[in-house]
């Protein structure tokens, strides 16, 4: 007789009640079971819930229809939760990207002057070619090529312009003839009421309070209410028109060497944030094979690529997965039943249009500050005691908010890299992509 059937776990002798649920998510498989999937995917939605206040009102800096946008928000993060359940099965959760969203705006709209709708041709575009590279070897290749000091000082780049886009629409920090910028007044409630939202979002954080983003927004709304600064719209309501933002994009408007940069600013920093994201949650999710192999990354990557040009159709920036998902994963979530929760209720949001109207800018400014300080933490993982490395990463995460601009920021730390490893002898740590791309970035500086 066998020994080891004896040696079946619980949940093995559980009774397979779940039916097609079983065998599309294969729950036992993964050790988890349907109630489980259900609470990581609640808990999942909530501490990423804060992106269907924050991206409506950074996408209506760029002029896009308030409603729309918080419509275009929902949808689109629903539908990459929703493709990243069914066909890659992770527990994985989706919605535009923060950092992106700001370049979207303040750069690619704001700075450079480009209409919203060239803005969301040029997401398209990127998203098409992150599903290319995702199909092909070229992929892994091109993971492989970028040096990584320059992957982790892209992610700490975009959070620190991301920081100064929040502490700029705080009012915390304001414009000044002789200095730049200078200190904005304490003496106002926006700044104020932005700096008790980060502060409440880091004392709930380090405490593990569930949805810390989420409490800190509405309570200091609460408060702006309580002050006479928010005016109550109501909470539910039919949803407004997608209309606005539906198929708007200007794809015939990316076509131009100015935005060469642009596209390569969406691709890149969504492609590593992309990899990065997944693989960590990989590893928590224990998704990873005896051999070190993940399993279904390239199904998770197709369904994070293919969620951005389908974000693009719809009228937001790149859409991505939230690194939030490990707190799914640290309730139990191991399956795509966690992801297709999440997508269901990012759905059931759509009706709180009301709400999200009421979210003032500061409330969101402080979540933008905290966001931004997460993702400086990337900078630890660069090597300080090589120059040629830690120089670069400086150049690119400083030039970001420096200038205003995420692409110019990876473009002028790829060409310090290039110029410093060709300066100091290193020239076999500089790929051949590398060479291309740096005399891409230099030939749009002379010519533009």
């Amino acid at each position: 007789m066998d020994s080891r059937k004896s040696e079946a776990s619980p949940l093995d002798l559980q009774p397979t009640r779940t039916g097609w649920l079983e065998r599309l998510f294969k729950l036992r498989l993964h050790g988890t079971t349907v109630k489980t999937e259900l609470i990581a995917g609640l808990t999942t939605f909530i501490t990423m819930a804060y992106i269907i206040f924050v991206n409506p009102n950074i996408m209506a800096d760029a002029g896009i229809d308030h409603g729309a946008a918080f419509v275009a928000t929902c949808i689109a993060a629903a539908l990459g939760c929703l493709l990243m359940g069914l066909y890659a099965n992770w527990p994985v959760g989706l919605a535009p990207g923060m950092g992106l969203n700001a370049f979207f705006t303040y750069t690619v709209v704001g700075t450079m002057g480009y209409t919203w709708e060239t803005a969301l041709g040029a997401v398209f575009i990127s998203g098409v070619l992150f599903m290319g590279l995702t199909l092909s070897r070229v992929r892994e290749w091109l993971l492989n090529s970028i040096p990584v000091s320059l992957r982790h000082a892209m992610g700490a780049g975009v959070g620190l312009f991301l920081g100064v886009i929040g502490l700029k629409t705080a009012g915390i920090i304001v414009d000044s003839p002789a200095t730049l910028i200078k200190l904005g007044s304490l003496h106002e409630p926006a700044p104020l009421l932005a700096a008790v939202c980060f502060l409440l979002i880091a004392i709930l954080s380090y405490h593990r309070v569930f949805g810390a983003i989420l409490i800190s927004i509405i309570a200091v709304t609460i408060a702006g209410w309580g002050l006479g600064l928010v005016h109550y719209n109501g909470i539910l309501a039919t949803p407004p028109s997608l209309a606005p933002t539906w198929m708007a994009m200007d794809v015939k408007g990316v076509f131009n060497v100015s935005m060469i940069s642009v596209v390569f600013a969406f691709l890149f920093v969504h492609m590593f944030d992309t990899a990065g994201t997944l693989m960590g949650v990989a590893q928590r999710a224990g998704l990873v094979n005896a051999d070190g192999k993940i399993d279904n990354l390239s199904r998770a990557l197709k369904a994070d690529s293919a969620s951005s040009v389908f974000g693009a159709m719809v009228g937001v920036p790149p859409v991505t997965s939230y690194v939030e998902s490990a707190a799914g994963v640290a309730a139990g979530g191991r399956t795509g039943l966690t992801a297709v929760t999440v997508g269901i209720l990012f759905v059931a949001a759509m009706f709180f249009a009301p709400l999200a109207g009421m979210i003032p800018a500061y409330a969101t400014a402080g979540a933008l500050i905290y966001v931004a300080m997460l993702m400086m933490a990337s900078m630890a993982h660069i090597n300080w005691d090589e120059a040629t490395d830690s120089i670069p990463a400086i150049v690119t995460a400083i030039m970001m908010p420096l200038t205003f601009s995420v692409a110019d920021g990876i473009a002028l730390g790829f060409i310090t890299y290039v110029a410093l490893k060709a300066g100091t002898g290193k020239y076999r740590e500089i790929s051949v992509s590398l060479w291309v791309l740096c005399a891409i970035f230099i030939a749009k500086f002379i010519f533009l």
